[in-house]
């Protein structure tokens, strides 16, 4: 492992943000963040309730190239001063995937600096070690549009699987709600908005799985499915909306408890408790709603853990946590990958780097 500092310019191009970011530092961090660009597609995509696939990546062929020179402007970094480039190569959209690592492997090939190929997941699984300098182990709870995963890290290619979604993704469930109730996209933080001022048991929703645990050793699995059928019938009768984002979101905040604690478990059994004590990082997008956090912190102090979620402007989709975890990479002694590397729609966090 290197003890000097390394510098690396990383892109995310996975789904409908287009970013760039340029951050120094070295394992186990905290880093530095020189500059984080991140352009939101939102707009682009509210009108169709979700991301289209072929809208983001002719947005993400558009506009990348400006977005990169504008993380390195505003870092005063030159391509000659990188010691590397990391992008998302999966998994994602496919086509987004290719336009962030194609470019990547071009700045690569010029700059004759490594490409590193970033798993997305890695990149939201190392971002606690970016913004607090977590050692490893710790336990990971994985939230997010496309991902819902509980995952013990032990290190930069050691990731156990304790349970991941057998249907939706957390945050999917969130949009489809919105969708449901008449809500505007993106459905998580309008749904944390109208609960705000609704009954969380006004309406008793599903906890699908809560309580079970499964076979193998991802026994923490979630289902989202059952929850978010219950609500479109519920909503066919006629309900407030605030009551019904209230009980949705009551419902979900049992499910994420009742999942990670049996996940602590997992984890206590597969690494004893160091002198830091046991840690919960919480991260991607749906890391931001703040009542989910206030549960998932209860059940910390319940569970003797420590909770730690990264900033929202980290937990969501950016190019920060890509360049740290080509950080993480290099430090530990990767030469980088080849520039044959190719990009993948469905890519497993547990399958360590391509």
């Amino acid at each position: 492992m290197t003890d000097k500092p390394l510098t690396l310019l990383g892109i995310e191009t996975s789904c409908d943000e287009t970013a760039a970011a340029v951050v120094r530092g070295r394992s186990p961090g905290p880093g530095e963040i020189l500059s984080n660009i991140v352009f939101s597609q939102t707009e682009a995509h509210a009108p169709y309730g979700g991301v289209v696939p072929e809208i983001a990546s002719r947005a993400h062929l558009e506009i990348l190239d400006g977005i990169i020179a504008r993380a390195l402007s505003e870092a005063k970094i030159g391509l000659g001063e990188l010691d590397g480039i990391a992008a998302t190569a999966g998994p994602g959209l496919i086509g987004g995937v290719m336009v962030g690592l194609t470019t990547a492997k071009a700045l690569a090939l010029a700059g004759a600096k490594p490409l590193i190929a970033v798993n997305h997941l890695m990149g939201h699984a190392l971002t606690a070690r970016l913004t607090h300098g977590v050692e490893f182990p710790f336990l990971l709870l994985l939230v997010s549009g496309g991902h819902c995963q509980l995952v013990g890290v032990g290190g930069v290619a050691d990731f156990r699987l304790y349970g991941s979604t057998i249907d939706d993704a957390v945050g999917e469930a969130f949009d489809k709600t919105a969708k449901i109730l008449g809500l505007p996209y993106p459905g998580g933080p309008a749904v944390e908005a109208a609960a705000k001022n609704g009954n969380p048991r006004a309406y008793d929703l599903p906890r699908p799985l809560l309580g079970k645990r499964g076979s193998g050793r991802a026994g923490a699995d979630f289902s989202f499915s059952g929850l978010k059928t219950a609500l479109r019938q519920l909503a066919q009768t006629g309900i407030s909306v605030e009551d019904a984002s209230a009980s949705f979101q009551a419902a979900v905040i049992d499910i994420l408890r009742d999942r990670t604690r049996l996940a602590m478990e997992m984890f206590r059994r597969d690494f004893p408790q160091g002198v830091q004590g046991n840690r919960l990082v919480v991260a991607g997008g749906v890391a931001a709603n703040q009542a989910i956090g206030a549960g998932l912190n209860r059940l910390c102090a319940e569970e003797d853990f420590i909770a730690l979620i990264p900033p929202p402007r980290l937990c969501t989709d950016n190019a920060a946590m890509i360049a740290w975890a080509g950080v993480e990479r290099l430090s530990a002694g990767g030469a980088g990958d080849a520039l044959s590397t190719s990009p993948r729609a469905r890519w497993p966090l547990a399958t360590g780097p391509i």
